[in-house]
């Protein structure tokens, strides 16, 4: 085929979090750059995962608030309610800002391909139906898709993947979630909110696995106060179609083996790369399970070629996955930068109710290899806005070096927690030490007091327990 053009500094594989944001940073240092998505600009993230199945946890809790009317006396008619509606506001939301997407592509003057395309030679990508484009860097951005299980091999109706769930147009009757990460316990509690009965299994020994201990078990507590089933350590096998539905067998220490029948199956067990199809062979990538491994600056074996989100691998977020691709470009393009984001400062989000924010070191991460640490726990029933609003389940909970007094890990559980998270994370990145953050001055009432309070009572002053 012949090359199209002159030579981009940089064509960026990919318009996720990782390839929209790299695109970006890399035209505002200077860079003459390119922009090849297959689907739509924003990625899984923006069109079929994080923005509309955010859209679909507010419109939940605006729906579960209608029982917070009742206690006042007002009487609520939802016979004419409609989850096609809600369903529909989540597509409004994916749309408007992928929309937005293309104005920064155009903004900064990034060139965009519509196209599939793949590696012809090291400088040279094929895009079809526009033919080769010449660059002296890449940004492989591609992300992942949902993996599957098998006997649950998704056709979207019956069996879904994360994507399927985000676009059913009514709620399952009853709900089978495979798999109790971010993605399965979100969605799990969107639907019971809408009242499906939902199944949670999960075939480790405790819910949101990555989490602290004490973090998942209260999670897990909750969950079954709003009558979601959760089944830990429990396998789960295809036995086909029944006249109601799909028919499921189960195994678990506890109950031996039993089946059930399940108007849907939601498989959230994990991602898969999207790297097949690129022509990396060609390049001699030696891939990790299919994700590509790269070093410092995220730089791959091939030396002008850079990768960043989830094509390398967990963890799978986001905000991570915009962040490799700012410090990958800004390394190409010689401005000061780190080398890599230190894992322990990576914050996690889950959006279920309640929400749960965290990094760093789990207690038992720290008890399994003997680092000495200093722990405390601050309920938010000490917390005065907590208790006015009705949220007074949740904890803060801190683990910090005896020596240092820095933090090592903070876990959070309860309202606002996926926001809370920051001031801590702050503190650690920075190097502000904890009493600096006991001794700051919160605004009353802030659920924020919650934080103040937690980094008192790690050297025994809390004031409001």
């Amino acid at each position: 085929m012949e090359n199209k053009g002159d030579a981009f500094d940089l064509v960026v594989i990919g318009g996720g979090p990782a390839g929209y944001v790299g695109a970006i940073r890399a035209a505002q240092l200077g860079m003459k750059t390119a922009l090849v998505e297959k689907d739509r600009l924003g990625g899984v993230c923006l069109n079929m995962g994080c923005i509309p199945s955010k859209s679909l946890i507010h419109q939940a809790e605006v729906f579960r608030s209608i029982s917070e009317l009742e206690k006042m006396g007002i009487q609520i008619d939802r016979s004419e309610f409609r989850y096609e509606k809600v369903f529909r506001q989540s597509r409004i939301v994916a749309e408007k800002l992928s929309k937005g997407v293309q104005f920064l592509m155009k903004k900064n003057g990034i060139q965009v391909f519509s196209a599939s395309a793949r590696f012809a030679s090291s400088k040279d990508l094929e895009i079809d139906g526009i033919g080769l484009i010449h660059a002296n860097r890449f940004l492989i951005a591609t992300g992942t898709s949902p993996r599957t299980l098998e006997g649950f091999e998704a056709d979207e109706k019956t069996i879904l993947s994360s994507t399927g769930a985000l676009m059913l147009q009514e709620v399952p009757v009853r709900l089978l979630v495979i798999g109790s990460g971010a993605i399965g316990m979100e969605l799990g509690d969107v639907f019971r909110a809408f009242g499906a009965e939902v199944t949670i299994a999960e075939i480790l020994p405790s819910i949101l696995p990555t989490e602290d201990y004490e973090i998942s078990r209260f999670v897990h507590q909750a969950f079954q106060k709003k009558g979601i089933r959760i089944l830990t350590q429990t396998k789960v096998m295809n036995n086909g179609l029944s006249n109601s539905g799909l028919l499921v067998t189960f195994e678990n220490s506890e109950q031996g083996i039993w089946r059930e029948t399940f108007t849907n199956v939601l498989v959230a067990v994990g991602r898969k790369p999207n790297t097949e199809g690129l022509g990396l062979d060609r390049l001699g990538f030696q891939l990790n399970q299919g994700y590509i491994p790269v070093g410092d600056s995220y730089q791959t074996t091939v030396p002008h070629i850079f990768a960043a989100g989830d094509v390398i691998g967990p963890p799978l977020l986001a905000h991570l996955a915009s962040k490799e691709s700012e410090i990958a470009v800004e390394s190409m393009a010689g401005f000061p930068t780190i080398s890599k984001v230190p894992p322990e400062n990576v914050p996690g989000a889950t959006y279920c109710t309640p929400q749960v924010g965290s990094f760093g070191k789990r207690e038992t991460d720290l008890e399994r290899v003997g680092t000495p640490y200093k722990k405390y726990v601050f309920p938010y029933r000490g917390i005065g806005k907590a208790v006015a609003m009705g949220k007074s389940e949740g904890m803060i909970k801190l683990l910090s070096d005896p020596s240092t007094h820095q933090l090592l890990g903070a876990h959070i559980v309860g309202e606002q927690a996926t926001e809370l998270i920051h001031e801590l994370l702050l503190s650690k990145t920075e190097g502000i030490p904890i009493d600096a953050v006991a001794r700051m001055i919160h605004s009353h009432p802030t659920i924020s007091e919650g934080i103040m309070e937690a980094c008192r009572g790690l050297d025994g002053w809390a004031i409001h327990v």
